[in-house]
């Protein structure tokens, strides 16, 4: 079957850029054993491409400047807490779902950066520009920092920032179970309204963050998956829980969605809503950032929605 017009000038950009005639040294080459396979790289690559926004957050976290970057959900063309440390020249490549592969072989990269579900049917072809290698998942920022460190040459480093970030977690449970008392841990919501239906979360980013921190899930949010679509007001039982995090888009139809939500009796009901526990969230940091980065803006929200920064208490800071 004869090669398209855009594989033909794939392949042609792949000669041009060496990415097919590429050889190893024994002494510089290392193996990477990421979800699809295997990566040998040689060197520590400075020329990366990243394919989502998890690998974006974690390049730069690493003190990475990518040369190619897929552009962000909101705030187009990259988030805003990214925005000012990526490099001045570096490329947008469109969207994770369909980024523009001849761009990618265009920018010559040492390595290229993706996630399994999203990028497991064009892997075949981002191996054969560069060395690649993919992550399991797109909310385990933590085994992505650690896989990106690795393909770098920057593991000490990928080390530190977890380092640091459990030291994190550690603080934040013991100031929330002082502050708490009895009333921790607490079991917790994270809902996303959209323009049609709510998205309740047993699975992703926030609550892969959540787990650590040692909040609890309410019965019945047990389920397989990343969670489940709500379509109807009589299901908002559902969300209840001690305090729910919820988090939307600046859309009309997400607001309208969200008051006659928020305005039904069942809603009123809610045991997080009578105690005034239903905290409105960035959903940058809640969802889409996915990375180092994102988990620390987001346990930062988490400090101040608890009252655990200043307004700590001295008993609270002596104990942990």
């Amino acid at each position: 079957m004869p090669l398209s017009r855009t594989c033909c000038r794939l392949v042609a950009l792949m000669l041009l850029s060496g990415c097919l005639t590429m050889t190893a040294h024994a002494e510089t080459l290392r193996r990477v054993e990421h979800a699809l396979g295997e990566a040998r790289i040689e060197g520590e690559p400075r020329r990366i491409v990243t394919l989502y926004q998890g690998a974006t957050d974690s390049a730069l976290a690493l003190g990475l400047g990518p040369v190619g970057v897929v552009e962000s959900w909101l705030e187009r063309p990259m988030y805003r807490y990214l925005r000012d440390e990526l490099p001045a020249e570096v490329r947008y490549l469109g969207l994770e779902t369909q980024p523009d592969l001849e761009a990618v072989a265009g920018l010559a990269p040492d390595l290229i950066v993706g996630a399994r579900y999203r990028h497991a049917d064009v892997y075949p072809l981002l191996a054969r520009i560069a060395p690649t290698v993919i992550a399991g998942t797109a909310y385990d920022f933590e085994a992505m920092l650690m896989l990106l460190g690795e393909a770098t040459g920057r593991e000490a480093e990928a080390r530190e920032l977890l380092a640091d970030w459990h030291e994190r977690v550690a603080d934040f449970r013991c100031r929330a179970a002082a502050r708490l008392g009895d009333a921790w841990p607490q079991r917790v919501s994270v809902v996303s309204f959209r323009g049609d239906h709510v998205r309740l979360y047993y699975d992703g980013f926030a609550r892969h963050i959540l787990d650590q921190l040692g909040f609890q899930r309410p019965e019945g949010q047990e389920g397989a998956g990343w969670g489940v679509k709500l379509i109807s007001r009589e299901s908002l039982p559902a969300l209840d829980a001690d305090a729910i995090f919820v988090f939307m888009r600046d859309d009309p139809a997400v607001v309208e969605l969200h008051r006659e939500w928020t305005t039904h009796p069942l809603w009123q009901r809610l045991e997080a809503v009578e105690q005034g526990q239903v905290y409105r969230v960035d959903p940058i940091l809640w969802s889409m950032g996915s990375g180092i980065l994102a988990a620390n803006r987001l346990l930062d929200e988490l400090y101040v929605h608890y009252g655990l920064h200043d307004g700590a208490s001295a008993a609270e800071y002596m104990a942990c």
